[in-house]
């Protein structure tokens, strides 16, 4: 059943065609507005926040197809339908390609307006209907997201400081074999609270969001301040960490925060899987209409068969004896990467070393 109580606002410079298409909505039970000109209509757009709009595309001044795009950024929920004496294939298409939903040709019938209409506003109740699911189900993944961190992360580092102080014999002594015990579990629990906090970092990646919060982005000062971050680690394990960056590299769209946890997380895997006396060249470049990144390490390597698998969520490379790690390391990377509009590769000689290339787009002038 139709909402009779919806809004529509008809835009046309010719009075007789509002007139009309009035009549026959106020008939049908809508409140009606209308405008003789795109200026005055995207006015009524903005005040009356309709849930459909008419619009005529040959009008003086500003033209339908300019109105369409305004009110798309005005509210992307509402509805239009074009209207136009000069119907052609090139002008449809190009209506629907500025987010019309249907195009009527003129003349037109009181029933073929009524039929498009309805189901215009069928469109309109489904968008709506997919932006409240859309927001309850952002709301129950933040209502797990903060259940994960307080409920589980919480005790479990309560149970890792009580080990640490069993551990220094602080709650009395502790025998060899106790302590070995303690020391296992305790290296659990260890194992446990990372793989929580990856993938804490792994859920609250929210793409949508990410991209509203880019802004313009020198990756000099990003790469400088991560390699600073791991040079301790790399001399612990006597891996030598190079950069070369030109001194002017293009600015990029992008979220520092977040590219500089990319970063990191791709240095700490080229330390990790080194080989001793190694090293980590961390290069930039500018090809075609990116920056290009690469971060290639003189380690252990990666099997072919397992490339294809590596930025899957807990997929984890067999690259030692043991298995360690979360398998999300490489899964958030790819995430922040894909919201930057970016791509990332790798590729691997075993034995020799891995290259991992990140390709961001260039910021755009205006």
């Amino acid at each position: 059943m139709m909402n009779k109580k919806a809004n529509i606002l008809i835009i046309d410079d010719e009075q007789y065609i509002c007139d009309s298409c009035s009549q026959v909505y106020t008939k049908d039970g809508y409140q009606v507005y209308t405008a003789n000109d795109g200026i005055k209509g995207l006015q009524k757009v903005k005040e009356f926040r309709p849930d459909m709009v008419v619009v005529d595309l040959k009008m003086p001044g500003m033209g339908g197809m300019e109105v369409l795009e305004r009110i798309n950024t005005i509210d992307p929920t509402i509805v239009s339908i074009v209207i136009t004496g000069y119907a052609t294939i090139e002008s449809a298409v190009e209506a629907m390609k500025r987010h019309a939903f249907d195009f009527l040709p003129k003349p037109f019938t009181p029933n073929e307006l009524r039929i498009i209409t309805q189901r215009a506003l069928e469109r309109r109740k489904l968008i709506l209907e997919t932006n409240r699911l859309r927001e309850e189900k952002d709301r129950m993944k933040e209502n797990f997201i903060s259940m994960v961190s307080h409920q589980l992360r919480t005790p479990l580092v309560a149970v890792q400081q009580y080990f640490e102080v069993i551990l220094a014999g602080m709650a009395g002594t502790v025998s060899e074999e106790q302590k070995r015990m303690l020391e296992r579990s305790k290296i659990r629990i260890d194992e446990l609270i990372e793989l929580i906090k990856e993938w804490l970092d792994f859920a609250r990646i929210d793409a949508n969001k990410l991209v509203s919060e880019l802004k313009p982005t020198n990756l000099i000062p990003v790469l400088l301040k991560s390699q600073d971050s791991m040079q301790a680690i790399a001399k612990q394990k006597d891996i030598t960490l190079k950069m070369e960056v030109p001194e002017n590299l293009p600015l990029i769209m992008g979220n520092a925060g977040f590219l500089e946890q990319v970063f990191l997380n791709l240095l700490e895997n080229g330390i990790k899987y080194n080989k001793q006396s190694g090293s980590i060249t961390i290069k930039a470049v500018t090809e075609n209409e990116f920056v290009r990144v690469d971060f290639s390490d003189t380690g252990i390597g990666i099997s072919e068969q397992e490339l294809s698998f590596i930025f899957e969520q807990f997929y984890q490379v067999k690259r030692t004896n043991k298995t360690d790690g979360t398998g999300l390391g490489l899964a958030i990377v790819k995430r922040i990467i894909e919201a930057h509009s970016g791509t990332i590769n790798v590729t691997s000689d075993p034995g020799k070393g891995t290259v991992f290339s990140i390709l961001l787009p260039i910021k755009q002038e205006e």
